[in-house]
């Protein structure tokens, strides 16, 4: 560490972002390291650090013999300033060294919010932030994540992206590069050959041509690369790599917490749900392996609170075996065993009282609609009865706080849908009144509306965004008829959930607009502290770029979409015949009940259904 950063850390806030030196962080000889990785996150430490991603694959890496993969995070305003008027440049958390030294650097990206922040980090390393301005095999740019499934809004930038799930992937990517960095390849040599393993995408490799009304026409692959590029998974869980020796944050983290993923994929299909068809096959852990890679990460951190966690937990069929395991261990060791992500049509009181041995908690549950027309709609598969049932057992329980969260501006959405959600809620205060065992306690009812952000590979890809004026209409229609004291109400910042649609299903031609925006201050665009919404305005008009083409438009069935080349695993063909079964309001099945067909099982060896 530099004279320059410790004369620096004292001025800004939270200075053990950026000191590494935690308990559990890999630090290897440098002479004995032929690859150099900088694995980027594209926010603050305390995000980054919570991300159980980076964490399996800062092991993955870091595993490798001749490997050394290194942190680093965006700095906050404080830090960014000083960094920039003393001309010190970003650097790596475990040995202080600049990103610019490193020969290759790598992101996740989860939310596209953070696109700016990818620019920014990239700007402060002083690496070039074009593919084509960045010569030789040094400062390979590369990324993965959920939002790499459109890669398309930062393909100038990315030199590839790596598509799925990346414990195997990233060891191929990093052994091709030894080899490359071993033999000398040029840079045009070593894109060539890693655009060869699958599951990779080249953004160079493709030509995108677009017809006059600014649609896509086409999309031309060359030097060899697929015409479509299939996601990588894992097969096996129980075998594949798990972090149980977690790196222990030195400030504190949003989730200071160990985590468990029970599972990864989703059994429901509910329609707007990105991650649910994305992350598709369900593939699962044995209780056995999870309770062993509990008690290990947990006497080797000290954490005090585990979290078993997936998209939707509850689901999970050895949830009761585990749990039984664990919790005399916690109770024992008075750690705290949680369980989000839970439904509401398969709430176990029982197993909540057992949870709760330890510490009492609130209740969250997502219903999304306020009707239940509109929850068939976007195939949500609950019923109004069951929140009520699920409500009346958890207050019976003694259970006095309660969670709800809705989207508003769905497809099919009417005022009447939006009145429902009140009328929801205010079922649920009676339902406290009716059952509570602990009246003592005042009820509070915290309710959340998002506003809807059609999202790439679901039924509603092709959907239309609401105008943010019509967002807050009925934001404010739901608002009059919350009135009482026992309800607290938030909503969704509209202006950056429009910039979410527009990246989300925006293409090559936004990188301009990120570019100019990062520029001219746009960084940190996920904290309200730093979110400049005029700053994005003026590089859209700036660049004579409308970004409703983007929302408000909404995508023709036949249109060619700019992540088309991407496969994920489910269909198109069965995207949009749930989109038709949405405007029907039919159910589809979740897996348990028999197959749908949505195509992800042709990923796995043995194909098969959830069982």
């Amino acid at each position: 560490m530099t004279d320059l950063l410790h004369r620096i850390l004292p001025t800004v806030q939270k200075p053990a972002r950026y000191t590494g030196g935690e308990y559990n962080e890999i630090r290897k000889e440098p002479s004995e390291v032929r690859v150099n990785v900088a694995f980027c996150f594209p926010d603050t430490y305390e995000i980054g650090m919570s991300n159980l991603g980076m964490r399996i694959l800062y092991g993955v890496m870091n595993a490798m013999e001749g490997v050394w993969c290194q942190r680093v995070f965006a700095p906050w305003g404080d830090m960014e300033q000083a960094m920039r008027e003393h001309a010190l440049p970003l650097w790596a958390l475990e040995s202080g060294r600049p990103v610019r030294e490193f020969d290759m650097i790598a992101f996740t990206i989860g939310y596209e919010m953070c696109y700016s922040n990818i620019l920014n980090m990239l700007s402060l390393a002083g690496v070039p932030l074009r593919s084509e301005e960045r010569m030789g095999l040094r400062n390979i740019v590369f990324a993965g994540g959920v939002c790499a499934f459109n890669p398309e809004p930062l393909a100038p930038f990315i030199d590839f992206f790596s598509l799925g799930e990346g414990e195997e992937i990233t060891v191929e990517i990093v052994r091709l590069y030894d080899r490359a960095k071993a033999e000398d390849w040029s840079k045009e040599q070593f894109l060539l050959a890693v655009s060869k393993i699958p599951g990779v995408y080249v953004p160079s490799f493709y030509e995108h041509i677009y017809n006059d009304d600014g649609t896509l026409r086409s999309v031309i692959a060359k030097n060899g690369a697929p015409a479509r590029i299939t996601k990588r998974i894992v097969e096996n869980l129980d075998e594949a790599y798990f972090p149980t020796k977690m790196i222990v944050p030195s400030t504190e983290i949003v989730h200071d917490r160990a985590n468990l993923e029970v599972f990864r994929g989703c059994i429901r299909g509910c329609r707007f749900c990105q991650a649910g068809f994305s992350c598709r096959p369900v593939r699962k852990k044995s209780p056995q392996v999870l309770y062993r890679q509990a008690i290990e990460t947990l006497s080797d951190s000290g954490c005090n609170e585990i979290t078993v966690s997936s998209l939707s937990t509850s689901d999970y069929k050895g949830l009761k075996e585990l749990t039984d395991a664990l919790i005399p261990y916690c109770e024992a060791e008075k750690i705290n065993l949680s369980v989000p992500s839970l439904r509401a049509d398969n709430f176990s009181r029982e197993l909540m009282e057992k949870l709760q041995t330890v510490r009492k908690s609130g209740l969250t549950f997502a219903p999304e609609a306020g009707t239940q027309r509109l929850r068939d709609v976007i195939n949500k598969n609950l019923r109004e009865e069951e929140i009520l049932n699920t409500c009346a057992q958890a207050f019976a329980g003694g259970w006095s706080s309660v969670k709800l969260y809705f989207m508003l501006g769905l497809p099919t959405e009417t005022d009447e849908d939006v009145l429902g959600i009140a009328e929801l809620v205010y079922k649920v205060i009676r339902s406290w009144k009716e059952n509570a065992s602990n009246k003592k306690r005042a009820l509070r009812v915290h309710v959340a509306t998002a506003y809807f952000v059609p999202k790439p590979h679901t039924p509603f890809q092709w959907e239309r965004q609401i105008t943010q004026a019509e967002y807050l209409r009925r934001c404010r229609l739901l608002k009059e008829h919350l009135y009482s004291k026992s309800i607290e109400y938030n909503y969704h910042e509209s202006n950056l959930s429009e910039l979410e649609a527009v990246f989300a299903r925006g293409d090559r031609r936004l990188a301009p607009v990120i570019e100019l925006a990062v520029k001219n201050g746009a960084r940190l665009d996920g904290w309200d502290e730093y979110f400049r919404y005029d700053v994005w305005r003026d590089a859209f008009d700036k660049l004579g770029i409308d970004p409703r083409f983007y929302t408000t438009r909404g995508y023709g069935e036949e249109e060619l979409l700019p992540w088309d080349g991407i496969d994920v695993g489910v269909s198109k063909s069965f995207l949009l015949a749930e989109r038709h079964r949405a405007y029907e309001n039919r159910l589809t099945p979740d897996c348990r009940h028999g197959c749908a067909g949505c195509g992800a099982n042709r990923l796995l060896k043995e194909v098969r259904c959830d069982d």
